[in-house]
């Protein structure tokens, strides 16, 4: 597509496709919704995907290897870039295709430029090679680079409570606390290390020596705390179902289902799980579809007190 301005039509086939490319799950996921939040839910993703690209040196999340992303002050230097692009979005001003999705998103929805601009001060921690030496440094990274990302899409599907928006910032932690333990050496390839250092400190490794295949024992270990850490956050993103649109519900389910499928996965496959991409076939996707409805009938059913259901000693986003 052309820089020209476009219609909110041809935003939409625009973003849908890079979602079909970019993510079969959440393309299975998003064909739930209703006709208007899945046109806003392609628009949205495909902004997070163009930014997430730009700093990774990637098309549509493939194609990285560790000479193939910017790194330094290039990084720096495209993550302003994408800072003013972004800025300029939300004042309803943009050029390229995916920041004219954004601004739709945006003005739409209510959507305020800190949640955006959020997002990308995750790709800055990336850009600068951010250290993670506690649980909670690397909470913090999975709130900017997907946490906030679940607090946008809830407000697609109407959301403003803070509330229940904090359950779908929990869901976001949980899917990158899953694809942190997915992408462990595949990540580290690149430079990048997102595990706690005092957990690798715990498990007698460094981050020069974990992702060795001798040390693969060890690494699940690892890996399988993560994932342990992930099961309140999915938890907790449950008892905010009731409050979504009943087919919202559905596609937050469903992608709630599919992603912890992953991590199980990764936790079943052991000291092997790295050994190539953990995914989920399309049978298990349909198969989440099934399982996702049930538990958005379960939640639906069991409303009572389910907003109340406590948070403690979960980490919470900043106001």
């Amino acid at each position: 597509m052309s820089a020209s301005a476009h219609t909110p039509e041809e935003l939409v086939a625009f973003s849908r496709e890079r979602i079909e490319k970019g993510s079969k799950s959440f393309a299975v996921a998003a064909k739930l919704f209703d006709p208007n939040t899945c046109a806003s839910a392609y628009m949205l993703y495909a902004w997070c995907r163009h930014c997430d690209d730009v700093i990774d040196g990637q098309t549509l999340g493939h194609n990285q290897s560790a000479s193939d992303g910017p790194v330094g002050d290039a990084a720096l230097s495209l993550v302003r870039e994408l800072e003013e692009k972004t800025s300029a979005a939300c004042a309803g001003k943009a050029n390229e295709p995916v920041f004219q999705a954004l601004s739709v998103v945006c003005a739409k929805h209510g959507i305020p430029e800190k949640y955006p601009m959020d997002l990308i001060a995750g790709f800055q921690m990336d850009a600068e090679a951010r250290d993670y030496h506690t649980i909670d440094d690397t909470l913090l990274y999975c709130y900017h680079v997907a946490g906030v990302v679940g607090v946008m899409m809830a407000m697609v599907m109407g959301v403003q409570e803070r509330a229940v928006l904090d359950r779908a910032c929990d869901l976001g932690l949980a899917f990158q606390l899953t694809n942190i333990a997915r992408d462990i050496v595949a990540d580290h390839e690149v430079d990048r290390i997102y595990l706690p250092e005092d957990w690798l400190s715990d498990a007698g490794l460094t981050k020069t020596n974990m992702a060795k295949p001798d040390n693969r024992s060890q690494l699940s270990a690892v890996a399988n705390r993560l994932l342990d850490t992930a099961e309140p956050y999915y938890k907790s993103a449950m008892y905010g179902l009731p409050h979504l649109p009943w087919r919202s519900a559905w596609a937050v389910a469903v992608a709630l289902k599919v992603y912890r499928a992953i991590g199980l996965r990764v936790r079943q496959r052991g000291a092997a799980a790295w050994d190539d991409r953990t995914s989920t076939s399309t049978m298990a996707k349909l198969g989440g579809v099934g399982s996702g409805l049930g538990l958005t009938l379960a939640s639906r059913a069991n409303q009572t007190g389910y907003l109340k259901s406590p948070r403690t000693g979960l980490w919470t986003m900043p106001d």
